[in-house]
């Protein structure tokens, strides 16, 4: 058991210096995001204003809500900003065990990966949201006038952003996995009722079970997935015994 920490020692002490850097930049981007963080609320509001030019001024209603709620928005926007590095870190920490083949196939990886996760946020904000938002706010009338409180308004834009930029690494992770040999072309094929399943239990969690926007936001969930069945049967080689 000794001869086993001391050899993964030196890995423990790597482990440990990719976390401290991933940490040091989510701050510094957080921090950074924070000095912005009056232009993120703006660039929050416009899916709101697409969708419901009338609407007012957002709102607090207790001290701390304000600043609580821009320290979340820009810890979000760091997480966002900083996700290529912290996928350069995991890159450093398993690089050195890789062959050549398969560094260059890691290259690959971080690129599409963080190309997905932009293409993913940028749909959320230019697509889903202004259409999400729309469908809530049809809801207001003479008789119903909303009033949105600051901090549930930006949680809402900001977990919506980056649930989406994560989903959209799933067509990506489904070719990974058959191409590493993890699962068969026709595995996520033969299953998509289950995944449809799991899909639709986050959709509704994601919309705060309201029944219409959990419709919404399952369709282009699936949409992700059956692009990702596809894109298995092109690009997703298996291994051969």
């Amino acid at each position: 058991m000794s001869s086993l920490l001391a050899a993964f020692r030196p890995h423990y002490s790597e482990l440990r210096t990719r976390l401290v850097r991933a940490v040091i930049a989510v701050f510094l981007c957080s921090a950074f995001a924070y000095i912005f963080k009056d232009t993120l609320a703006a660039w929050c509001m416009q899916p709101l204003h697409t969708a419901y030019p009338q609407a007012g001024k957002l709102v607090y209603t207790s001290l701390p809500e304000a600043f609580l709620s821009y320290i979340k928005l820009s810890l979000i926007a760091g997480l966002m900003l900083s996700f290529p590095y912290l996928l350069y870190q995991v890159w450093s920490f398993v690089a050195p065990a890789l062959l050549a083949k398969e560094k260059r196939l890691a290259r690959q990886v971080l690129l599409w990966a963080t190309l997905l996760f932009i293409g993913g946020g940028l749909f959320a904000f230019f697509v889903v949201l202004p259409r999400l938002l729309l469908y809530f706010m049809s809801y207001a009338g003479p008789n119903l006038v909303p009033m949105l409180k600051l901090g549930a308004y930006l949680t809402f834009i900001a977990r919506m952003v980056l649930a989406f930029a994560l989903a959209f690494q799933i067509p990506f992770l489904m070719v990974m996995a058959v191409h590493s040999g993890l699962s068969s072309r026709s595995y996520f094929r033969d299953k998509r009722f289950y995944y449809y399943a799991a899909i639709t239990v986050l959709a509704f969690l994601l919309s705060a079970g309201e029944l219409t926007a959990t419709v919404l936001l399952t369709m282009p969930l699936i949409g992700l997935y059956e692009a990702g069945t596809l894109a298995c049967r092109f690009f997703g080689k298996e291994k051969t015994a």
